[in-house]
């Protein structure tokens, strides 16, 4: 693989030798959570870091700090556009630099091998040229700007299940052409500046060790073989070793001060253990990170100026990121685009209507500027004349909502809210606070001898009938209602809480308390021992819920039925939520949650003229989509979420998303139905036949298939020419770009409407014995023209999609024979097709 000529490395050569042992290894570890150490000797300031995939959150310094909150990266691949992607990132860059941001912790390049991987919406997509096609835009977009990208999680971390102790084992033909493919790409075509080794660990036949000590991926492929020249980040916490990741190819330690380096790394030095060039070089590759994001007292431009606060051109990108992003499934009888000027009444209905999922949880969370719910998209974009009404069809949270702060009060004062009272380890009282929520979560706000928290507070049921509680804590706990204990945790893991989220997602155990006409008041107790959450710091979890007597989702899924009924067009919002798709767990199934298929084929029975908009991140299964007389998927919006369905929905916007994923029909179908370690292995039995590569191979029917999307116009494919030169398919300058294949294919757009339309190439390789998928994604394009009008797009084939890996031969060969190009609409959609001739290595346009 070509590089470009490096800056030189000299005067940072020189600036390391003026430094002894123990101030470099210094270096190697985090400063705090989210810093890097300062160096005023070497003219280093501290680099700050910041998650993530889904906008740029910050460093939580300021609790009140809020930031934009961009559509899930699934919903950006959606898009199948590398100029949107890049000025995603560009923006990326200017919210990075508003909060003092050096790195961005992303993009993903992980890939969604599996549907119920819980950080499903935080990837891209299933396939590796997507992804890495993309995730190539946004690093250059954001580094356009002087802030660095944090390539991540290397490599083959596909599940969140047991994901800091499980080892993924593939061969190594697998593992290059399908899991290292878009990290490779990546490395290619954008040089990202930092890159993340992931909490787990890959056996691939010839080492079996976590990725932070894998001396084999870290330091003989990626640095020596690919050439990177950057830093390579443990995960958070992920690193537990000294010598085997020193050595491993590990360059620094997150989060810090303290960790496994430190002194400890300093005396493996001074043992033999480790050699100090290895420190040298460590601390080199930051320093080239430092120069990048010019934390380095090196002379050159100062950075333009970024706004203070987002500006509206921002809003608007995240606006139409979002609207670009929507799939639209199904369109029966062009009910979509609505016509504003016809319509007198909408009946707005589903939990996700009244509750939009606009983000997933974990480390892609961003607090939001601001958010725009699907209500007041509408209401805004509606004619005042049109009536609108909201309907939520039943609860599809399992977890009932936070005690509101109307119903708490503090014991000793009687002013709203929940007394925290902190104790030493002898019971003494030794600070405390009141806070105003059911969701008590606190993080280094203890003086050091802390060593308990007693939360009290007095619950009032002021109405009449079955009240429902439910209590969450972390750690050790135990919780205790008018005196009675009813819960109790004995949870000494510490960081292990937080790596695998049941800190913020703890388990909850509920109660079904009776009031009287007069009503009834509770006296709630909480005792919850500080967790040590090592660099994450010492915290406490507890949640308060409640929910009073209320309705049945029988009975508000009839409310909403009629609500239908009674409406000119009914929009039924339905999808996923926080308890579903987050970092830290994965899914235990495909179905929707709550009655929410139930809610929908009532409503289509009730209003033939229902719109279903799906709000999630990751594949469910759709049982009634055939009845749907239009389909929408709105993935996770972001904040803008309201506002770009609403420009979907009336037609100021088209929805020329294309499926990054296979959408399943029957869970019975999903190539790999899950992720979870067996006895701390996770087997990628299925090899190169990732995603739609395996619906092909095994000849099911997916739903609806990768690739597949509508938009308003008809597009009709004329012709397809082939670059006439026969090109080297031996020496590769990328795996994505360089030589290969140029297709100039013809369309015109035979609709009443202009439209954007994905030109998708297919490459079906010979059957010649060799395992190989029956067609993989090659390349793609996207084109807009207005109706009627004939456009061109140029799409590049590399290589590379021709090559698979002799792992016998450690290298890349071209298999000789006949491909055949399939182009058109979707991986089960052909419009064109045309054939190749590798011969000697070479490709040529068959005749």
């Amino acid at each position: 693989m070509s590089r470009p000529a490096l800056p030189d490395d000299t005067e940072l050569r020189d600036r390391i030798r003026g430094l002894d042992l123990d101030s470099k290894i210094r270096l190697l570890t985090g400063a705090d959570l989210w810093r890097l150490p300062a160096e005023p000797r070497l003219g280093l300031s501290a680099v700050t870091m910041s998650d993530g995939p889904q906008g740029v959150r910050g460093t939580g310094d300021d609790p009140d700090e809020t930031g934009l909150l961009a559509p899930a990266p699934s919903a950006l691949a959606a898009a199948w556009d590398t100029g949107l992607a890049e000025r995603l990132g560009e923006l990326f860059a200017v919210e990075a630099r508003r909060k003092g941001v050096g790195v961005v912790l992303a993009p993903v390049v992980n890939l969604q091998r599996t549907p119920v991987a819980g950080r499903h919406f935080e990837y891209f997509s299933e396939d590796p040229l997507l992804t890495g096609t993309l995730a190539a835009a946004v690093v250059r977009g954001l580094q356009s700007s002087g802030v660095g990208a944090c390539l991540k999680h290397f490599v083959a971390n596909d599940s969140e299940t047991d994901r800091t102790r499980y080892r993924a084992r593939l061969d190594e033909r697998t593992l290059r052409e399908v899991y290292l493919a878009p990290f490779e790409q990546v490395l290619a075509e954008a040089e990202p500046w930092s890159a993340m080794a992931a909490y787990s660990g890959v056996d691939d036949g010839t080492e079996s060790a976590p990725m932070t000590e894998n001396a084999r991926l870290l330091r003989e492929l990626l640095k020596e073989e690919w050439g990177y020249t950057g830093p390579v980040v443990s995960d958070w916490a992920a690193n537990r070793s000294t010598v085997a990741s020193a050595v491993g190819g590990l360059d620094l330690v997150m989060p810090g001060p303290d960790g496994p380096w430190g002194d400890a790394l300093a005396a493996a030095v001074r043992a033999g253990e480790v050699d100090e060039q290895l420190v040298d070089d460590k601390v080199l590759r930051l320093l080239r990170l430092a120069r990048h994001v010019g934390a380095l007292d090196q002379p050159g431009p100062a950075p333009a100026p970024v706004p203070a606060e987002p500006a509206p051109e921002e809003f608007r990108l995240l606006r139409e990121v979002a609207a670009r992003g929507t799939v639209l499934l199904r369109n029966q009888e062009d009910l979509l685009p609505l016509a504003p000027n016809g319509l007198r009444s909408v009946a707005l209905i589903g939990p996700n209507a009244v509750a939009p999922y606009l983000q997933g949880g974990g480390s892609a969370y961003v607090p939001a500027v601001r958010t725009v719910s699907y209500e007041e998209g509408l209401r805004a974009a509606l004619p005042d004349d049109v009536r609108l009404t909201v309907h939520r069809g039943g609860d599809a949270r399992l977890r009932l909502p936070y005690a509101s702060a109307e119903l708490l009060t503090d014991p000793d004062t009687g002013a709203t809210g929940i007394r925290a009272d902190h104790l030493d380890a002898d019971g003494n009282r030794i600070g405390g606070e009141v806070d105003a929520t059911g969701d008590w979560t606190m993080y280094d706000g203890f003086r050091p001898e802390t060593s308990r928290v007693l939360l009290r507070t007095r619950l009032t049921l002021t109405e009449p009938g079955t009240h429902r509680l439910e209590f969450g804590c972390a750690g050790r706990f135990s919780v205790s209602v008018d005196g009675e204990q009813v819960l109790a945790g004995d949870d000494d893991r510490g960081v292990e809480l937080v790596l695998e989220s049941s800190h913020s997602h703890p388990p909850q155990r509920g109660i079904d308390i009776e009031a009287g006409p007069e009503g009834r008041t509770l006296a709630l107790a909480l005792e919850l021992t500080v967790v040590d959450g090592g660099g994450y710091g010492r915290f406490v979890t507890a949640q308060v819920r409640h929910a009073p007597p209320g309705p049945t989702p029988y009975e508000e899924i009839a409310e909403a039925a009629a609500a239908a009924q009674a409406a000119d067009v009914a929009v039924v919002v339905v999808g996923t939520n926080e308890e579903v798709e987050s970092e830290g767990w994965d899914r235990t199934g495909l179905d929707l949650p709550g009655h929410q298929n139930e809610l929908v084929r009532k409503v289509i029975a009730a209003n033939q003229r229902t719109i279903v908009v799906v709000n999630a991140g990751a594949p469910v299964l759709l049982p009634w989509a055939d009845e749907a007389p239009a389909l929408l998927w709105a993935w996770l919006p972001g904040q803008e979420a309201g506002h770009a369905l609403a420009d979907v929905l009336l037609g100021q916007a088209e929805p020329s998303g294309r499926l990054p994923w296979t959408l399943p029909a029957r869970a019975d179908d999903v190539p790999v139905p899950d992720a979870r370690p067996r006895d701390g292995i996770v087997d990628y039995t299925e090899g190169v036949h990732v995603g739609h590569r395996a619906w092909d191979r095994a000849g099911l029917v997916p739903a609806f298939p990768f690739g597949h999307g509508l938009g308003w116009t008809r597009w009709t494919y004329q012709s397809v020419t082939l670059s006439p030169t026969p090109v080297s398919a031996a020496s590769l300058t990328s795996p994505a770009g360089g030589d290969g294949l140029n297709l100039t294919v013809a369309l015109t757009n035979t609709g009443p409407r202009a439209g954007r339309e994905v030109v998708q190439v297919y490459l079906e390789p010979p059957q010649d014995g060799t395992d190989r998928p029956v067609r993989l994604l090659a390349g793609f394009a996207t084109v807009h023209a207005a109706a009627a009008a004939r456009v061109t797009a140029e799409v590049h084939v590399p290589a590379r999609a021709f090559q698979i890996w002799d792992a016998e031969a450690s290298a890349w060969r071209t298999p000789p024979g006949r491909y055949r190009l399939h182009i058109g609409r979707s991986s089960r959609d052909p419009h064109l097709t045309a054939e190749v001739t590798v011969d000697d290595g070479r490709l040529h346009p068959a005749v």
